[in-house]
């Protein structure tokens, strides 16, 4: 079959571009063509897809995004395909990956009512309405329980357009048979002593994931942990707002930034434990990352895979809704607990079960069932 993928804008450490590459690549080894369209592409472009970066321009997101969607249906309307595939909420998709909240949930909880009046709500809260509307025929892919409720009570979106997905972890995230040493060279290398703490923050979009309650807690650590205790940053975003909270909380002297990159099995390695309390995670990947790399984890309750560190018993949930003094008692409880070996164990237990792995089967599975049904009830894709 002939698939295309639609994303705003691919980069490799994004955990939505990451997906979607495995998607894609499942799909190629099965036999399938893959297009992939996007607003903007970095990194490597493997020789096996079509990828086609589209010429939309425009200052705001919005007006861009609008003309992305518009050339992607006039393109497709030339090219077609069995099956369009969204990893970000645009009119004319087959399917949608729900990687991504519920934009207008977000908007009414967490924005004025002044921003719902601007030009960049009105367009995201149309795209996001194509999406669910109840009349649309989009399938909808879900990788946690989280939005769906949400999804639901706004546009009343019938439940059985929702298709559950598996997690997709990378299996290299598995703690290795020498990670011992793997460790000792990655703190010598950062010059981290083997009597310090190191926490690790991993993940692009510092505001959404909580970067700011993570700098807080830090800064709120007993002054027996305080100097003994760093945090490495790692992730595709701005840092200069985090850099300069860092200072005036007075931690900056033991929090280090790091760009997106392509070696985290060696953080996950050196590191003693993560932190992710997000504001708002659809799902949480780098949850079941550090689990199955033995690395307790602090997460907030709201991450939707939050409730397989709590059902492994390998690390702490931070409850909802948030106290920031809360989520400070809780960071010490992690780096001081006498339950520390058995969080690790129970999370690297968890790599043996095989389902954490299997989202881009399962996905791919759907998108084979879906196109089959699309093609007996007329043929290919014609238009966006």
């Amino acid at each position: 079959m002939r698939i295309a993928f639609c994303i705003f804008k691919y980069f490799p450490h994004g955990g939505i571009p990451r997906d979607m590459m495995k998607m894609a690549r499942e799909a190629l080894a099965r036999g399938h063509q893959v297009r992939v369209y996007a607003g903007r592409w970095e990194g490597e472009r493997p020789a096996e897809l079509e990828v086609i970066e589209v010429p939309a321009r425009g200052i705001a997101n919005h007006r861009r995004y609008q003309r992305l969607a518009d050339w992607i249906g006039n393109h497709l309307a030339r090219h077609p395909v069995d099956l369009v595939v969204g990893m970000n909420k645009m009119p004319g998709l087959d399917v949608y990956y729900a990687g991504d909240s519920c934009y207008v949930e977000k908007a009414r909880t967490q924005r004025g009512a002044l921003y719902r009046r601007l030009p960049r709500y009105r367009h995201f809260a149309r795209f996001e309405r194509a999406v669910f509307d109840p009349d649309a025929p989009t399938r909808i892919l879900t990788i946690s329980d989280v939005e769906v409720p949400r999804f639901r009570r706004h546009y009343g979106t019938p439940a059985e357009r929702f298709y559950p997905l598996p997690p997709g972890i990378d299996p290299d995230r598995r703690a290795p048979p020498d990670q011992a040493a793997l460790r000792a060279q990655f703190r010598a290398e950062f010059g981290v002593a083997d009597d310090e703490h190191l926490l690790l923050f991993l993940g692009s979009g510092f505001i959404k994931k909580g970067l700011d309650r993570a700098l807080r807690a830090l800064h709120a650590l007993p002054a027996s942990l305080a100097g003994r205790t760093r945090l490495f940053v790692v992730g595709h975003d701005k840092a200069a707002p985090f850099r300069r909270l860092a200072r005036r909380l007075g931690v900056a002297d033991r929090v280090r930034f790091f760009p997106g990159r392509d070696d985290v099995p060696r953080f996950l390695a050196g590191a003693d434990a993560l932190v992710l309390p997000a504001y708002d995670e659809n799902a949480g990947m780098v949850i079941l990352e550090a689990m199955i790399a033995g690395l307790p984890a602090l997460v907030t309750a709201n991450c939707g895979y939050a409730r397989y560190l709590a059902e492994a018993d390998a690390g702490l949930v931070s409850p909802v809704p948030f106290r920031q003094p809360v989520l400070d008692a809780q960071l010490a409880e992690l780096l001081t607990s006498p339950r520390r070996a058995a969080w690790r164990q129970n999370g690297l237990a968890a790599a043996d079960d095989p389902r954490i792995f299997a989202l881009a089967r399962v996905a791919v599975d759907y998108l084979e069932r879906f196109a089959a049904e699309r093609c007996a009830d007329g043929g290919a894709r014609a238009d966006g």
